[in-house]
C-alpha cells in the first residue's frame, strides 16, 4: 500500500487539536494550518477548540468531507474509538502521535491490534508514539517543533534525537526536506518510510537514526538503492543487536559488538555510520554539495603554521595522507607567496592572505590543479575578515567565489576550518558547495567518513535458500562439516583409553595435542594438553584428564607446530535482525582482550573477506612483520567464506568458530571448532 497519505494528503484531520500552546494538540494545529493554502485542514477536540481563529469540530464525523489523513493526538483512552470512527468513514492514513495506549487501556498488544485493524481496513498507520511528519516539498508540518527547508531527509525511531537532527541541519544551512518520526512501528517500518525518499526530489542526502535493525536485510536493500539513487545515506545507531550478544556461548557472540554489527550492515548498504547527531549533521553538510571524494591525498592550507600542522596530524589520525608535493608544484605554490612560506604541504600562507586576499584561491586552484591531491582543508582564519573588518566583506565573498569557481573546474572538494562559527562569509561557502566547519575536528572527520562512504560500494547480500540437514553431533562431526566446505585440519582421532590413544599415537605425526572434546572453551577448562612428545606421553595425559574431567570422548590431534604462525578466529552467528554474520579478527585466548576484529553480512566472497582481513589493526602481522614471511592470506579469506556459507546455509545453526585459525606462509590450519545449534547445546569446543 502506498505511503502518498503521509507525504501529500488532500486533507488533514488533527483529532486532540488545542489552542493551548504547550501541549501537543497546538503544534500539530498550528503546524497544519500552515498547509491550508494546499489542503483542507480540519481540527477536532470534542470540548472545542479555537487555533489560529479556526474553530474545532466534535468528531470526525461533523467534519465537512472525510480527511485522507488523520493525526491522533488525542488521549489515549479515546484513541481506538477515533480509529474506528474514521475506518468506517474511509480515512486512508493515521498519524500516531499519541503514546501509551497499552498502558492506559491495561491491554498488551492494543496498539498491535490496531495496526492490524488498519492495514485490514486498506489504510495505514505511522507510529504510534511518534513525534510526527514534516515534508518541506508539500507543506506538509504534522510535527513537534519548527524546521527549516532543505535537502536533508530525516528519518528517526526517536522523535526527539530526530528532532534534534533537524535543529542541527537547520543551523548548518542544510536545512530538512522530510521528516518522518516513525514510533513504535506497528504498521509503516523504517525500511518503508526509507523507501519513500527514494523518488522524494528534494531529498539530496538522508540521514537515519536507528535503535534497531528491524526487518535488517529489507533495509539494507532499501538504503543500496537510496545510494543507487544518488542519496548517500548517514546512520546513527545505538544498541543493535544488544540482547542476542548477550545471549551468545562463543567468543564471537562476545566480540560482536552492536556498533561492529551496524557497520557491517551500513558496508553492506554503501552507508557510513557515525556516533552523534552532529556527526551525522556534519557529513551531511559534505554530502549535500560538496563533489564526491575519489581518493585518501589531502592538500591543507592554512594562514598559521600551527593550524596547519594541527589539521596534518588530525588527517593522519582519520588515516588520510598529507603527501608532500612534487618539486614543480611546490615551486608554482612558492611562486605565488612570500619569500620563507612553507610549501611542502602543509602550505602556510605566512602572512600572504592578509596582503592579498586572493591568494586564498589562488594557493588552493592551484593544488586542486596538480594532480597530487584528491582533496584540500582550507584551515584558519579565512571567513572572519569580514566579521572583523567589515569592510573585508566584499573581498572576503569575491574570494569565496574563486574557491566554489576551483571546485567547480577540477571537481574536487575543499573543506574548510574557520575560525569563525557564522559570517557572511561562512554562509556564502556553504552555497557555493564549501562545506565549512568551526573545528578542525568536524572538518577533518566528516572529509574521511565522505571518502570512506565514497570507497564504499553496496553488494548485494543474498541468502541461499536453507539446507535441510540432520543435527551434526560432536567435535569431530563439527571438524568434517567445515572441511568438507574447505577448511583444513590437522590429522586426529577420538581416543577413550589406554588402548585408544597408542592406537591413535600411531596412526597420527607427533608431536600431538589431547583435548576433551565437548568442552567449550578448553583452555579456561583444563581440557587441553600440548606437545605431547609420543605415544606414552599422550597416554599419561589422557589418564590426568580423565581422572581431573571424568570419562568421556577426548581427540588426540596433530600439533600444529609450524614457524611464522598467526592466530586469526573466524566465527559466525545468527542475528535476530540482520541474519547471518561473519567475524574475523586476532584470535587465541586473548581475543577478546585485543577485539582487533570486524564483522561483515553472511555470505561474503573471497574478495569481501581479503577486505576484512585488511581492515584489521594488526593486518601487518599477516604480510610479514620485522623480517617475518608473509602468511597465506588468501587461504585465511577462504575459511573466512566458508564459515559465511556454513551460517547462511544452515540456519539450524546459531554459532559457528574456529578459535584459532593458524595461518602460516603456505597454508591456513583449523585447530578446533564449535557449532551451536538453535535449542540444542554446544557440538564442539573452542580452545
Amino acid at each position: 500500500m502506498s505511503l502518498s497519505v503521509f507525504c501529500d494528503p488532500a486533507s488533514v484531520a488533527v483529532v486532540g487539536a488545542s489552542a493551548d500552546p504547550a501541549k501537543w494538540g497546538y503544534w500539530l494545529a498550528r503546524g497544519a494550518l500552515r498547509g491550508v493554502h494546499r489542503r483542507g485542514v480540519h481540527l477536532v477536540n470534542r470540548r472545542g477548540a479555537v487555533v489560529d481563529g479556526v474553530a474545532s469540530a466534535a468528531s470526525l464525523r461533523e467534519l465537512p468531507e472525510v480527511p485522507e489523513l488523520v493525526v491522533l493526538c488525542a488521549p489515549a483512552t479515546a484513541v481506538p474509538e477515533v480509529v474506528d470512527e474514521g475506518l468506517a468513514l474511509g480515512v486512508r492514513g493515521f498519524l500516531g502521535i499519541t503514546a501509551g495506549i497499552d498502558r492506559e487501556h491495561g491491554r498488551p498488544g492494543l496498539e498491535a491490534e490496531l495496526g492490524a485493524r488498519i492495514r485490514a481496513a486498506g489504510a495505514r498507520l505511522v507510529g504510534p508514539n511518534c513525534l510526527g511528519i514534516y515534508d518541506s516539498a508539500n507543506d506538509l508540518e504534522l510535527a513537534w517543533g519548527n524546521f527549516t527547508p532543505g535537502a536533508l531527509g530525516i528519518v528517526s525511531q526517536s522523535g526527539q534525537l530526530g528532532l534534534e537532527l533537524a535543529g542541527l541541519a537547520g543551523e548548518s544551512g542544510i536545512g530538512v526536506s522530510r521528516f518522518v518520526s516513525v514510533g513504535n512501528q506497528v504498521d509503516v517500518s523504517t525500511a518503508e518510510v526509507v523507501a519513500d525518499l527514494i523518488d522524494h526530489a528534494r531529498t539530496a542526502v538522508v540521514v537515519l537514526y536507528l535503535e534497531s535493525f528491524r526487518d535488517g536485510r529489507e533495509l539494507v536493500a532499501t538504503l543500496s538503492e537510496l545510494r543507487a539513487a544518488g542519496k548517500p545515506v548517514v546512520v546513527l545507531a545505538v544498541g543493535a543487536s544488544e540482547a542476542s550478544r548477550a545471549a551468545a556461548r562463543s567468543h564471537t557472540g562476545a566480540l560482536t559488538a552492536p556498533t561492529d554489527v551496524a557497520d557491517a550492515a551500513c558496508r553492506a548498504a554503501g552507508a557510513v555510520l557515525v556516533q552523534t547527531p552532529a556527526q551525522a549533521i556534519d557529513v551531511a553538510q559534505l554530502l549535500r554539495g560538496a563533489p564526491r571524494p575519489v581518493g585518501r591525498r589531502v592538500a591543507v592550507v592554512g594562514d598559521s603554521g600551527g593550524q596547519g600542522a594541527v589539521a596534518a596530524d588530525v588527517l593522519s589520525r582519520h588515516g588520510l595522507r598529507v603527501p608532500a608535493l612534487s618539486d614543480a608544484t611546490a615551486a608554482a605554490v612558492a611562486a605565488l607567496l612570500p619569500p620563507g612560506a612553507e610549501v611542502g604541504n602543509p602550505v602556510d600562507l605566512a602572512g600572504a592572505g592578509e596582503q592579498d586576499l586572493t591568494s586564498y584561491a589562488r594557493i588552493v586552484d592551484r593544488l586542486l590543479r596538480s594532480g597530487e591531491v584528491d582533496a584540500a582543508v582550507l584551515t584558519g582564519y579565512f571567513g572572519s575578515y569580514g566579521t572583523d573588518t567589515e569592510s573585508l566583506v566584499g573581498a572576503e565573498l569575491q574570494v569565496v567565489g574563486a574557491l566554489g569557481d576551483a571546485v567547480h573546474a577540477t571537481g574536487l572538494p575543499v573543506v574548510v576550518h574557520s575560525m569563525s562559527a557564522d559570517s557572511p562569509a561562512v554562509r556564502a561557502l556553504r552555497e557555493h558547495g564549501l562545506p565549512t566547519y568551526h573545528t578542525i575536528d568536524a572538518a577533518v572527520r566528516s572529509l574521511g567518513l565522505a571518502i570512506e562512504l565514497a570507497l564504499r560500494e553496496p553488494r548485494a547480500v543474498e541468502l541461499p535458500a536453507p539446507a535441510a540437514e540432520a543435527p551434526v553431533e560432536g567435535y569431530l562431526a563439527a571438524r568434517e562439516l567445515l572441511a568438507s566446505l574447505g577448511v583444513r585440519y590437522p590429522g586426529a582421532r577420538p581416543v577413550r583409553d589406554g588402548d585408544t590413544v597408542l592406537a591413535a599415537a600411531g596412526e597420527l605425526r607427533a608431536p600431538y595435542v589431547l583435548k576433551a572434546a565437548w568442552l567449550e572453551h578448553k583452555t579456561e577448562a583444563g581440557g587441553v594438553v600440548f606437545g605431547l612428545a609420543d605415544a606414552s606421553a599422550a597416554a599419561a595425559a589422557l589418564d590426568e584428564l580423565r581422572g581431573r574431567l571424568g570419562d568421556g570422548v577426548y581427540v588426540l590431534e596433530e600439533l600444529d607446530d609450524r614457524a611464522d604462525v598467526v592466530e586469526l578466529i573466524v566465527g559466525a552467528r545468527q542475528d535476530p535482525s540482520l541474519g547471518p554474520l561473519v567475524l574475523v579478527g586476532f584470535g587465541g585466548t586473548t581475543a577478546e582482550l585485543d577485539r582487533d576484529v570486524t564483522v561483515e553480512l553472511a555470505p561474503v566472497t573471497v574478495e569481501v573477506a581479503e577486505a576484512a582481513l585488511r581492515r584489521l589493526r594488526a593486518f601487518g602481522l599477516l604480510t610479514g612483520w620485522r623480517g617475518r614471511p608473509a602468511t597465506d592470506v588468501a587461504a585465511a579469506a577462504r575459511v573466512v567464506t566458508a564459515v559465511s556459507r556454513l551460517i547462511a546455509e544452515r540456519t539450524e545453526i546459531t554459532e559457528c568458530e574456529i578459535n584459532p585459525l593458524r595461518v602460516g606462509p603456505d597454508s591456513a590450519l583449523a585447530v578446533d571448532a564449535l557449532l551451536v545449534g538453535a535449542a540444542r547445546a554446544a557440538v564442539g569446543g573452542a580452545r
